[in-house]
């Protein structure tokens, strides 16, 4: 019997399944463990009324999940899109389980999505929509430092983290740590530096070390580095603009191609990013850029050859009816589940090198998790070292003097001592963290013979869950 159309398995929830599935059995643990560990602990759906600019009524849906209480808070985005849906909430509620698992970050995964098109209604409809989508979530406790903590995803941004802070603080007046509700918030409420650019530096990062890697880079006939690497990004969004940025700036790779919802553009020579997005701001889109080529769909764009491939837009842009034709030799998945699993199959057979979402994508919460502790702790994590190191870093230069007899040019002292700012901690830590992240994920690989890096990175975050879970007593 034909399963009616609104029953049909959501494709991405079934992609995240799959891995899960095939991920499973190499734990050793039993198959209540694994559904344990598998299954979403709780979704929260709601239909609420918000007034539009014309004084109509709109009835917004909207989701929350949280997939894991293993830890607590649990922790994830809120997406604003008309295309939301419950089962998408919940296979990123799971994504987020297992990428804090592997960052060493303690919290359980959660997801939120409210059904709007960001794009096309009013900054005021959006405020409302947000605190009351917030006013919402309260009233379930599905909001709280302690409880779960909310942070942007796609179509939301500082702005409306901001709004979930007031809205939050508002109606918790008595509430200690009220800003460290939700995190991505403007830094003159108490965000923190380097969070918006958080994800796409976590993902250059991440292909950093994976490209570091000789043994992998000679079976796919490359150089180890990311100099001179041929990338194209899919998204111009925050995770993609800065993810070519910091590819094209620290790592000098050569930006080929970059695609949006309008099209692509492509030049072999290079594309500079802060210019395509200064284009796009100014005329509405990428294309028509000076020097590049149009082409026409932004799918058809990740078929261009390349040496690395990075789909930072939405989910399910690789499929089964386009893999065989990527040419890339990396694909380095900054956005979620934008390979289908079936896809993986035919890029896995054709020889191309997978870094999947589950770990890559994983800057974002990491340094969310920095945002939290700063507001549990009410103070920022430069002011307690930056005089210090400075001091060290000036007794140091000094020492240095008197043994050599010969004094540091005034510039260079200056540089050399100075203490270490709030952005600086944060990149460092973060840097440490995808390191350490995708250490911990290529050893499982190589130190099991499992198939491929996404398998491993599930059967090391499994563990990891399922062990939280044997701790607490909860399974013999």
């Amino acid at each position: 019997m034909q399963v009616p159309r609104s029953q049909k398995p959501d494709p991405f929830l079934e992609s995240v399944s799959t891995y899960f599935d095939k991920a499973g059995p190499y734990t050793g643990f039993s198959p209540g463990l694994l559904y344990q560990v598998k299954c979403c602990a709780g979704v929260y759906r709601m239909r609420f009324p918000v007034k539009q600019d014309d004084g109509e009524i709109a009835v917004v849906e909207a989701f929350r999940a949280e997939h894991s209480h293993h830890r607590l808070p649990t922790k994830g985005g809120i997406r604003f899109s008309p295309f939301v849906t419950m089962d998408e909430t919940i296979a990123l509620a799971a994504l987020m389980t297992y990428k804090c698992a592997i960052v060493d970050v303690p919290f359980g995964g959660a997801k939120g999505g409210v059904r709007i098109d960001p794009t096309t209604c009013s900054e005021g409809f959006r405020e409302r929509v947000t605190r009351r989508y917030t006013a919402e979530l309260i009233k379930k406790n599905f909001i709280g430092p302690a409880v779960d903590v909310p942070a942007p995803d796609y179509g939301t941004g500082e702005q409306e983290m901001g709004w979930i802070a007031d809205t939050f603080k508002a109606l918790n007046p008595e509430q200690l740590h009220s800003y460290a509700c939700v995190t991505g918030k403007p830094l003159s409420i108490h965000g923190i530096p380097g969070r918006r650019e958080a994800t796409g530096l976590g993902v250059y990062f991440g292909v950093c070390e994976a490209l570091d890697q000789a043994e992998d880079m000679k079976k796919l006939g490359l150089a180890t580095g990311v100099a001179n690497k041929r990338v194209i990004v899919q998204g111009l969004g925050n995770v993609g603009y800065h993810t070519a940025r910091f590819f094209q700036e620290r790592g000098r790779a050569i930006i080929t191609g970059i695609a949006e919802r309008e099209g692509g553009i492509f030049n072999p020579d290079g594309l500079d990013v802060v210019s395509v997005f200064n284009h796009r701001q100014g005329h509405g889109s990428i294309l028509d850029f000076p020097g590049a080529k149009n082409v026409p769909s932004s799918l058809e764009l990740l078929e261009e050859d390349c040496d690395i491939l990075v789909p930072a837009a939405l989910e399910n842009q690789i499929t089964q009816d386009n893999a065989s034709r990527i040419k890339a030799k990396i694909i380095a998945e900054a956005a979620n589940g934008p390979v289908t699993s079936s896809a993986e199959e035919i890029l896995l057979a054709n020889g191309k090198f997978i870094i999947p979402d589950v770990f890559l994508n994983a800057g974002g919460v990491t340094v969310s998790y920095f945002e939290w502790l700063k507001n549990l702790s009410h103070v920022s994590f430069d002011r307690m070292v930056k005089r210090y190191a400075e001091d060290s870093n000036e007794r140091m230069m000094s020492a240095v003097e008197e043994l050599t007899g010969k004094s540091f040019p005034e510039d260079l002292r200056h540089t050399t001592a100075q203490g270490p700012s709030e952005f600086d901690l944060v990149v460092h830590a973060l840097d440490q963290s995808m390191i350490s992240g995708y250490r911990n994920v290529h050893r499982e690989w190589k130190n099991h013979c499992l198939p491929d890096l996404r398998t491993a990175a599930f059967s090391f975050a499994i563990q990891k869950v399922a062990k939280t879970y044997l701790d607490l007593g909860i399974f013999p």
